[in-house]
Formats: structure tokens, C-alpha cells, sequence
């Protein structure tokens, strides 16, 4: 069985559980030569950590990432990346209790329904965690495009909602992600209040990408926006996408749907066409609540660590289409 895999020629397969020893993932095709910076990695994968915030799970882990393969001297062999992060800081009996009871919303009763059985220490395989391994695989895929932006923020918590979207992509998005210290400041002390009476809280996300190539994506089923929109329902306790303003365009005339080109989201017919991509996502809140988000080691909202694997996801799905154009332009040329 597969599920662990994703992309065609860039190809990602993740592997490890919450509880185990440890997490990482398999990248491959990259091509050879492309200077990595590991500090660069550290950055992004501190960017979605637990532990820095007194508003999220208080595990502690550093997410030091060990390279394992594909690399010699700061440079891409072109053959398979492989790269680790070991857990360091398991409380594994905080799960005893629940060996034999079924949380809603997690994946446990259905990986049992699935498999016969399950690791029930922090969700095992279906664990969050997981999505350190994917922001790993975003920054090869980031080296394929260097001069692409992906610039994800939270737009919503609650009923807690961004005024005006940034200008740019240098806005300063604070703490949690918010682009408005004002907001984020109120939206602060709210989840300290959730985290306190044990409950959660979930939001939208709004992704910007600028500088596309042109011409990714395929006319059917390969459309670029059918693998963003795979990419980000993947992620855990992803609910919804949409493209621009998603399902308040449904509600416009044609003419007026026509008459701005921002509203196609930066795609046509499934295939970017050079504009601004944006895509807004939603997350549902955190299942685990009541005690057991008081007892145990849990957020009481996903949205500001989400950000990096967001933008991850994105640049894996642009790079492996990236990809797939290179290699038709270069089928192309020997047809000439």
C-alpha cells in the first residue's frame, strides 16, 4: 500500500511516527548541483516547532534535521535527499489511557477500522508531526524556485478576522502569523483563554504566491489547482480550499467574474498564467479538548504553526510541475 508518497518527478515520501524514534523523509528529484544551505532548513523547520509559545503544546523538541544522504559538500548529488529528525522529548504514557479508547476527530478509530491496529501514542503515524518532514521536502523544493514568493498568513481564528490583507510579501507577520499586531495581540489572548478552560479554536489561512511560471499544470486531472488543492487537504485537520475568493465567486454574474483577472486566482483552465496565486484554507479546531487538552501536551490552535507547511506544500506541488515542463520543453526540443 502507498499514501506515504507525493509528486511525480519531484517526488516526496515521508516516513516516521509521533512517538517513535523518529521522523523524515525521502526526496527525489532533485537535480544535482544546487547549494543548500542547512541553516536555511533549521530556520524553516523552527518556524513550525512546538514549544516556543506559551499558546502552544508545551513539548519541546528541537527538530534538528540530519541529512543522511544525497548531499556532499553543500551540494545536491541529484539522487535521493534523505533527511531525519529524531524526537527527543516523548511523554508516551500521557497516551496509556487512551490504548483503548478512540478520540473524536483523530484518525484512531478509523486506522483501526483500516488496519487492525494502531500506534496510539500521539496519533502514531497520523500525528501532526508528520508535517516536519513535509517542510523539509518544501525547502528542496524552494531551491527550484528561487525567484517564486509563497507568502501564507492567518486571515481567521474564530471569529476573530483580518481587516485588510498585507500589501506585500515583507509584511511583518508577527508571533502567530497574523499580519496586524492589533489582532494579533486579541487573538493571543484568546487561545491563552481557550488553552486555559480546554478549548480549541480553528481559522482560515490565505496563501499568496507570486512570480509563477507560466504553464504549470496539466488540462485534465493534473490541473495545477487539483494537486494545490490535494497538497492542502492533506494536511491534518485541513477542511476546506478554495481558489481567490472560492464560493462568493459562485454567486457573481459572469461578466463581472470576467472583468477581473484576479479572480481566476492565478490560473486558467487549471494551468498558471503568471499572476498572483491565492488560495485560502480552512482548518477545523483541535479535536482533543476538555481534560485532556488540559492534562495532556496539545494546541489549542493549529493555525500559527501551520503557516510553514502550508507554504511547503505549495512549493512542492509548483517544483514538481516545474518539472514536468522542463522535461515537455526539452521533449520538445528534440523533436526540432
Amino acid at each position: 500500500m502507498s499514501g506515504n508518497s507525493f509528486g511525480r518527478i519531484f517526488k516526496m515520501t515521508t516516513f516516521g511516527e509521533s512517538h517513535g524514534s523518529a521522523l523524515g523523509v525521502v526526496v527525489d528529484g532533485v537535480p544535482a548541483g544546487l547549494t543548500i544551505d542547512v541553516s536555511e532548513l533549521i530556520k524553516e523547520l523552527k518556524r513550525r516547532a512546538p514549544g516556543q509559545h506559551e499558546i502552544q503544546t508545551s513539548r519541546k523538541e528541537d527538530d534538528f534535521p540530519e541529512i543522511l544522504s544525497g548531499i556532499y559538500e553543500n551540494k545536491t548529488l541529484g539522487t535521493p535527499i534523505t533527511v531525519i529528525v529524531k524526537n527527543t522529548n516523548q511523554k508516551s504514557t500521557d497516551y496509556d489511557k487512551l490504548k483503548n479508547q478512540y478520540r473524536p476527530g483523530h484518525a484512531d478509530r478509523t486506522t483501526m477500522m483500516k488496519y487492525g491496529f494502531r500506534d496510539h501514542r500521539g496519533g502514531g503515524r497520523s500525528s501532526g508531526r508528520e508535517t516536519l518532514a513535509r517542510v523539509i521536502g518544501g525547502y528542496f523544493a524552494g531551491l527550484l524556485l528561487p525567484d517564486v514568493s509563497f507568502y501564507a498568513y492567518i486571515e481567521e481564528v474564530s471569529h476573530f478576522k483580518l481587516k485588510c490583507p498585507p500589501i506585500n510579501h515583507f509584511v511583518d507577520r508577527g508571533e502567530i502569523n497574523i499580519p496586524d499586531p492589533e489582532l494579533s495581540r486579541e487573538v493571543m489572548d484568546y487561545l491563552k483563554q481557550c488553552k486555559e478552560k480546554g478549548e480549541s479554536a480553528g481559522g482560515v489561512v490565505t496563501l499568496s504566491i507570486l512570480n509563477s511560471p507560466t504553464g504549470l499544470g496539466e488540462p485534465v486531472f493534473d490541473k495545477l489547482k487539483a494537486d494545490l488543492a490535494k497538497a492542502m487537504l492533506s494536511i491534518p485537520a485541513c477542511i476546506g480550499f478554495s481558489i481567490s475568493s472560492g464560493f462568493e465567486l459562485a454567486k457573481i454574474p459572469g461578466t463581472e467574474m470576467s472583468s477581473d483577472s484576479k479572480n481566476f486566482g492565478g490560473m486558467e483552465g487549471g494551468i498558471s498564467n503568471g499572476e498572483e496565486i491565492l488560495l485560502k484554507i480552512a482548518f477545523k479546531a483541535p479535536s482533543t479538548v476538555g481534560e485532556n487538552a488540559k492534562t495532556g501536551r496539545h494546541d489549542p490552535c493549529i493555525l500559527p504553526r501551520v503557516i510553514p507547511v502550508v507554504e511547503a506544500m505549495a512549493k512542492i506541488v509548483l517544483a514538481d510541475h516545474y518539472l514536468r515542463q522542463l522535461s515537455y520543453h526539452s521533449w520538445l526540443k528534440k523533436l526540432e
